[in-house]
């Protein structure tokens, strides 16, 4: 980002009224593009924006509160502070927009957060001998992805039928070692739908150029592959070869079958996404439509709460465009990033964005898409023919999905309420408890102890606040210290955060404290810990030692799920069909699913560590030298000699002895076993 400006500020003091006395003057905003933020009393950024005009969005604000959209309406009335940072472009407002979103997660912003976690078929080229799988997670390095799709079992099946044609291996790596071990193929090699390389079957190399034929399918070079086979089947049967031809003509068939479950739409070999939307006066749908090589490659869906500009409100075409602007923005940042994480997985802006209206700076987000692709992206509204066609059906899944969505939500915030409201009054409450926090604590026999953290807000998980520790004093004095331990740790630390804040706030610095180092920083209204009378005590002695007094805390017991007051003798039984204990349940098993995650991998990383132990002459401090290089042992493995010998305190000599022992045959100095 070049020549920003120093970022400009309004400030109010905590506990003032949140009526607008914030204001800055108008004099004081620059007439030009720029990106601005809002933030709370507790310093949280809970809006970024972008405007052409930073003094006219601002003012526009500020103006009647009863003309603003009501979630608009609801970040003034919760806004404390407003920033704004000056640019040159509006590309690189775009840009910076999108950063600060990613940045911050600001709670008033809409986040086109996939509603569930769409499965791809991922291709591991990065080993010697590359498997498609199905797939869900980060983009990693080397992996070719493909997809998404809308179910698992759909590229299962896909997948199966390709492999006739195309038989690379599907197994998982302790599969192929264990039968490369056993010396005997599993059944897809011994029914041809798989090359079966683990016994030598192909070789590395003829392995691999299935694999990439298979991609370059998935990739769209689908009728140039049904005709080779084709003049291929013609040749054999000339050459009286009747059986290979009957082979090819199954195999054409096969792909053809595999061909037809991708719709085509058209023609022309068209690149491209379809964008269309559905919206009421508070939430919005979209879907998205991936169209590669003129057929439905994959398919999206979110619904998200409006998020409106003042001064953009009036209109459905008007709407339409805000929607368009913050989608491509957020969608395609996100899908560059991924393809940045995943070398080889191919552009991550199509040829051409289809969209129901353009946004008033049309231009500048399709210069930014072309910047992301590295070639010309159109940006357009479809007006006729098959593309309009195929934007109205994009246009009807929307419309279904916001409808299901609302019937689904109606259920939900009822019974999300219920639930806070119950809580409220079974514990005594003064306030609804908003937010949750829970701690659980994790170990074996009193090893590898650890502990999670777990948020809920308006009774739904926020995970990117969850955190994990890993205990330290009191490991070994039983759960009760554990807990204290938590509690106290995570509680000193909102302490120090807060008092930076309210030094910064006091301060003529004219910028925060850095939102990426105040992790703890926001409270919780109610504090619940795994266990019973016992830990609640331990937690609610250490909230009085640190003086904090407006935080409920409570212990639910696993056994008979009762809930514990802190220095009571009795616990409090919640109703069984309760929507408050089904709620407290929920909290309860998140935390100690996240506690067992936590204690999971790092007693899978001490047990791969102990690999080590039978390398001669390698001590713990060299030991844990090499884990911290390379990050695991297995990726030691895939090291060569050279490289361990690059890792501070080796030479070449020990190198060589760690590669042995890790391989149980040392490298030759031209890098072959």
């Amino acid at each position: 980002m070049a020549d920003l400006s120093t970022t400009r500020h309004a400030s109010l003091s905590r506990g003032a009224s949140r009526n607008g006395s914030f204001r800055p003057s108008p004099g004081s905003i620059p007439d030009a593009p720029g990106v601005y933020k809002f933030r709370d009393a507790d310093r949280r950024v809970i809006y970024v924006g972008k405007a052409k005009s930073l003094r006219s969005r601002l003012s526009s604000y500020f103006a009647d509160p009863t003309g603003l959209h009501p979630r608009t309406r609801q970040m003034v009335s919760t806004a404390a502070d407003v920033e704004w940072t000056v640019v040159t472009t509006e590309v690189e407002a775009l840009q910076l927009e999108y950063n600060w979103i990613k940045e911050f997660d600001p709670r008033f912003n809409v986040r086109y957060r996939d509603d569930k976690s769409y499965p791809v078929l991922a291709v591991t080229l990065n080993e010697e001998f590359p498997r498609p799988h199905v797939y869900r997670g980060p983009r990693k390095k080397g992996v070719r992805y493909f997809g998404p799709y809308a179910h698992a079992w759909a590229i299962r099946e896909t997948l199966d039928l390709l492999l006739r044609v195309f038989p690379a291996r599907t197994c998982s790596n302790g599969v192929f070692r264990r039968h490369k071990q056993i010396g005997r193929p599993c059944l897809l090699g011994y029914i041809d739908k798989c090359a079966a390389p683990c016994v030598g079957e192909v070789s590395p190399e003829r392995h691999r150029e299935i694999v990439e034929q298979l991609c370059d399918f998935l990739a769209g070079r689908t009728e140039s592959m049904v005709r080779d086979l084709e003049r291929e089947m013609t040749a054999a049967s000339e050459s009286l070869d009747f059986e290979r031809a009957a082979r090819l003509r199954d195999d054409i068939a096969a792909l053809r079958r595999a061909m037809e479950k991708q719709a085509v739409v058209f023609s022309d070999g068209t690149d491209a996404d379809v964008v269309a939307f559905a919206h009421d006066e508070l939430e919005a749908a979209v879907q998205v439509f991936h169209v590669r090589g003129g057929r439905v490659r994959g398919q999206r869906g979110w619904v998200v709460d409006r998020d409106e500009a003042p001064e953009e409100t009036t209109g459905t075409d008007a709407v339409r465009a805000q929607l368009v602007e913050q989608f491509l923005a957020q969608f395609y940042g996100e899908q560059a990033e991924l393809a940045a994480q995943a070398e080889g997985s191919g552009p991550p802006v199509p040829r051409e964005v289809l969209v129901p209206a353009l946004p008033d700076d049309a231009d500048a987000v399709a210069e930014w898409l072309s910047g992301l692709r590295g070639s010309k992206v159109r940006l357009r509204v479809p007006q006729r023919g098959d593309k309009r066609a195929l934007a109205e059906t994009v246009e009807r899944n929307a419309k279904e999905a916001l409808t299901q969505h609302k019937l689904r939500r109606a259920s939900d915030l009822t019974s999300r309420s219920a639930a806070l409201n119950e809580l409220q009054d079974l514990l005594g409450l003064d306030t609804a408890p908003l937010r949750i926090e829970c701690v659980d604590i994790s170990h074996i026999q009193g090893s590898d102890v650890v502990a999670s953290l777990v948020v809920f807000e308006d009774g739904i998980p926020r995970k990117s606040e969850y955190r994990r520790f890993a205990i330290k004093e009191a490991a070994e004095k039983g759960d009760v210290a554990s807990i204290a331990e938590v509690v106290r740790r995570r509680f000193a630390r909102y302490l120090a955060e807060a008092e930076g804040a309210e030094t910064s706030d006091t301060t003529d610095a004219p910028e925060p404290p850095d939102p990426k180092q105040r992790k703890f920083a926001y409270p919780p209204n109610l504090l619940v810990v795994d266990g019973a009378g016992p830990q609640a005590t331990a937690a609610a002695d250490v909230l009085g030692d640190l003086g904090i007094t407006d935080i409920a805390v409570i212990g639910l017991a696993k056994r008979l799920e009762e809930v514990w007051l802190p220095a009571d003798e009795f616990p409090v039984i919640l109703p069984r069909t309760a929507d408050a204990l089904y709620l407290l349940q929920r909290v309860r098993d998140e935390a100690h699913r996240f506690a067992i995650r936590y204690h999971r991998d790092k007693r899978a990383k001490r047990v791969r560590a102990s690999e080590l132990d039978a390398v001669p002459g390698l001590g713990k401090a060299r030991k844990a030298a090499l884990i911290k290089h390379f990050g695991s042992v297995k990726k030691l493995k895939q090291a060569r000699v050279d490289d361990i010998a690059d890792v501070k305190g080796f030479g070449r000599t020990t190198a060589e002895t760690v590669y042995a022992a890790l391989h149980g045959t040392p490298q030759d100095k031209d890098g072959q076993q």
